[in-house]
């Protein structure tokens, strides 16, 4: 089963980045995942573009970045002169979501939307035309270290029986715990986030960890 795992780089030990890179590299890390937060439409700030920058200067591996901001259709050229390889926004952030979604696609990158836990299937279904990937949260966006909501799992069935229709996978993000893996990976969810459930801050290394969790 090819599943991808992301790092939420939010997570990682900014005491010895590059370290946290390296070690994430030879443990088979697919991407690296960058939240960017203003404030606004979450109540916390994330990661900056400098933190952006540096991840992709010092990897050659996919970065991703998940941006919960207010109207992110007014810097989506910044995030491409970083580099970045996907980029998921979120349906309510702005008024005209699918502009949005073009303007991504014309600079070749990955066109990704992420759907809140009380955002309805019917209200992005249109979008479905348009994206390449559906990241479901699964936690309240905003803050690291949430409990999972077990109400996701309808939305996460639902998708998965949209997915060939439309031409998009699925992925997960927000407590991407082992057991979360284990039960959602054979049902078709393609990738996960993986943050301090499952990934960060414990005693095994990451290539123990994600070896692991590639046993299916």
């Amino acid at each position: 089963m090819n599943i991808e795992f992301a790092a939420s780089m939010m997570c990682a030990n900014y005491a010895c980045l590059k370290d946290e890179i390296t070690a994430l590299e030879q443990g088979g890390i697919d991407a690296f995942h960058i939240d960017i937060m203003d404030g606004m439409f979450v109540s916390n700030f994330g990661m900056g573009i400098h933190d952006l920058k540096y991840i992709r200067s010092a990897t050659e591996k996919s970065v991703e970045c998940h941006l919960m901001i207010q109207e992110p259709s007014r810097y989506i050229d910044l995030f491409v002169q970083c580099g970045v390889n996907v980029l998921y926004i979120h349906p309510e952030s702005e008024y005209h979501t699918s502009t949005t979604l073009q303007k991504i696609i014309e600079h070749g990158i990955i066109p990704a939307i992420a759907i809140n836990p009380g955002t309805s299937i019917e209200s992005i279904l249109e979008l479905l035309n348009i994206v390449k990937r559906v990241l479901v949260m699964s936690v309240n966006p905003g803050h690291a270290g949430q409990i999972y909501l077990p109400y996701v799992h309808k939305k996460i069935c639902k998708l998965l029986a949209l997915r060939d229709e439309y031409g998009f996978e699925v992925y997960w993000d927000g407590h991407g715990s082992r057991e979360n893996v284990k039960k959602y990976a054979p049902l078709g969810v393609k990738g996960f986030v993986l943050g301090t459930a499952a990934l960060f801050g414990h005693d095994k290394s990451y290539k123990e960890i994600l070896s692991e969790l590639r046993e299916h």
